[in-house]
């Protein structure tokens, strides 16, 4: 089962050229075949999208959860989760 795990990043910050996606997923430490992040300061991202795309990769399982930014590329977990998708 591949597993899709999107970070809604909160704090109504919007991404900026400094944060480092890469480095961002290696930090969380979550198993997860694929990770896309949404900031709650972006008009033009959704959690909504980001679903479809995994769902249209295969995903079969996808994961939802909160975070917080710090600076420039880290990101901590808030331990709350939901599942968004399940076969």
């Amino acid at each position: 089962m591949k597993t899709g795990v999107i970070v809604y990043v909160l704090g109504n910050v919007p991404r900026n050229e400094e944060f480092d996606e890469k480095s961002a997923i290696e930090g969380l430490g979550v198993p997860a075949d694929r990770v896309a992040f949404v900031f709650s300061g972006e008009k033009n991202d959704d959690i909504a999208y980001h679903w479809w795309d995994m769902t249209r990769k295969g995903m079969s399982r996808i994961i939802c959860m909160a975070g917080m930014l710090n600076p420039p590329s880290g990101i901590r977990l808030t331990g709350r989760q939901l599942q968004l998708c399940g076969f």
